[in-house]
């Protein structure tokens, strides 16, 4: 069996999937998770104020990627570009040290960080979050995840859109995709400065996530999806509060369906609770405690925008299509 590592750097959390490509009957092709592994490290951390990575941030990034090292090393993974792939998101793309985190990483990894544009960002969330969703099939009143998809991928500093048909239709393309200037540590850190916040702050951030919107809406055709899959911590998150879960259970929160009213009324209960409430919930992640709110008012915004009734939670990402790119290539050519 040959196994990938595919590492996500997100502006406030890196993640490692390592992955066994096996052959099928048919000689299809799948990919089955060795390991998965999460850890916040707030690497855009003061990025939107002062255009660079912040030594701390730059320390606890590199901490965690050596760690994740030596687990791709002893998951067996060929060293190099061909099965190591780490892709570099919002955060990295304008600051003024870039080198020295790419440097940083080489050092760690030995395969350079892929600085992706927003559309690329969206194309692999869109193959991660969709890859699985057409071998569903039917259920008593048709397809259990109608086309066309939305993916919404909520980051640190940005959001992601993208609208397509998934890997195994006739067309095989995505339709549409953008990626804009909101995430849960941007608008917590230009706009909810109090604990909780105002009234006042959270009329600012949602006039600036609305605007992000308006240019999201321009490219992507948000209204036009027939099933709305969130990926990323903050959707998960959300769906586990919704789910009342006891603690976070991702077989549980995988392809759950979340009603736009709860999202609703989550996003208010989270911006009203102080720092240790949010803390208390058992889903809760130490990591996303501060910037949750922002999270859930960005997702209850885009769920508003969509005219969707519901989402669908999605634990499969960006992680699992840089997996399937390295797998198959192209992530589009499946």
């Amino acid at each position: 069996m040959n196994t990938v590592a595919a590492i996500d750097c997100g502006t406030n959390s890196l993640r490692l999937l390592v992955s066994g490509v096996i052959e099928t009957d048919g000689d299809e092709v799948q990919l089955v998770d060795l390991e998965r592994r999460m850890e916040v490290v707030r690497l855009g951390e003061g990025v939107d104020r002062t255009g660079a990575f912040a030594p701390e941030a730059l320390r606890r990034t590199f901490d965690v990627l050596r760690d994740y090292a030596e687990l791709i090393r002893a998951h067996g993974v060929e060293p190099g570009p061909d099965s190591v792939r780490m892709v570099a998101t919002s955060a990295t793309r304008d600051v003024s040290n870039r080198d020295e985190f790419i440097d940083g990483v080489r050092d760690i990894l030995g395969v350079e960080p892929e600085v992706i544009s927003g559309d690329e960002e969206a194309e692999l969330s869109f193959v991660g979050a969709t890859a699985e969703l057409a071998a569903d099939g039917e259920g008593p009143s048709g397809p259990l995840f109608a086309r066309p998809h939305l993916v919404v991928d909520i980051g640190g500093g940005s959001t992601e859109f993208v609208l397509g048909h998934g890997r195994e239709a006739d067309d095989g393309v995505v339709r549409a995709a953008r990626s804009v200037d909101i995430g849960c540590v941007r608008m917590t850190e230009r706009h909810l400065h109090d604990d909780p916040p105002t009234a006042g702050q959270i009329a600012a951030a949602t006039a600036d996530i609305d605007a992000a919107l308006d240019e999201a809406a321009a490219a992507v055709p948000l209204g036009e999806a027939a099933t709305v899959v969130c990926v990323a911590g903050t959707a998960t998150t959300i769906a586990g509060i919704a789910l009342n879960l006891p603690g976070y259970d991702p077989d549980r929160i995988h392809h759950s369906r979340i009603p736009a009213a709860r999202v609703h009324e989550i996003a208010q209960e989270l911006l009203a609770m102080p720092r240790e409430r949010r803390a208390a919930l058992p889903v809760m992640h130490p990591g996303r405690v501060d910037v949750i709110g922002a999270g859930a008012l960005i997702l209850d915004r885009v769920l508003a925008r969509a005219g969707a009734a519901e989402f669908v939670a999605s634990e499969h990402d960006i992680l699992d299509g840089i997996a399937w790119s390295l797998s198959f290539g192209d992530p589009e050519q499946g």
